[in-house]
């Protein structure tokens, strides 16, 4: 890119909002920086100020998102092996949902929740990818396998079919009098 087409800071944020407005997809860093002429900590720097001027852009393990307003939302407790864990997200995202977070709840140390912003089934490649060449394991571990997912999408009917098919296939599990109801 040209000097004279880098892009200057209101301009680029702009574009930024843009770019991400008309995706579906995350966007990483680096590719917003390509499309803006700067480096990537450019960009970073740019999301923040974005953010603290009320932008909802959230970021994930695959690139930055903007939230939608339209979404509905549900927490499911699941429970499931290890090898089911794709299974488990691609019925949510199969079905039109995104797997926002994924958190437990510990008896000693409360709830531990980690951001997911899982859409697609490249998405959960990527996730399990970076799941299985690491030292760490799944979060469900720390609790014997029971775990939580916010899951959001367009309709109540989408999230009622979610709930079916993860009812259906044996993943949805039953709350105890210890936890709280309301996350």
């Amino acid at each position: 890119m040209k000097e004279k087409d880098i892009l200057k800071g209101n301009e680029r944020r702009k574009k930024i909002l843009h770019d991400l407005r008309e995706e579906t997809a995350p966007l990483s860093a680096a590719k917003l920086a390509s499309r803006c002429g700067v480096s990537r900590q450019v960009i970073v720097q740019d999301v923040a100020l974005l953010r603290a001027n009320g932008e909802d852009i959230q970021a994930t393990s695959s690139g930055y998102l903007l939230a939608k307003e339209v979404e509905k939302s549900r927490v499911f407790k699941s429970f499931h092996k290890d090898g089911e864990t794709d299974a488990e997200l691609a019925l949510c995202v199969d079905l039109g949902g995104c797997v926002k977070d994924v958190f437990v709840y510990h008896r000693a140390y409360g709830v531990i929740r980690a951001e997911l912003n899982i859409n697609s089934r490249l998405d959960i490649q990527r996730f399990l990818k970076d799941v299985s060449e690491g030292k760490s394991k799944l979060l469900k571990n720390t609790t014997s396998g029971y775990h939580y997912h916010t899951v959001t999408a367009p309709s109540e009917e989408i999230l009622d079919l979610i709930q079916d098919a993860l009812m259906e296939r044996g993943f949805l599990a039953p709350l105890t009098d210890y936890e709280p109801v309301d996350f």
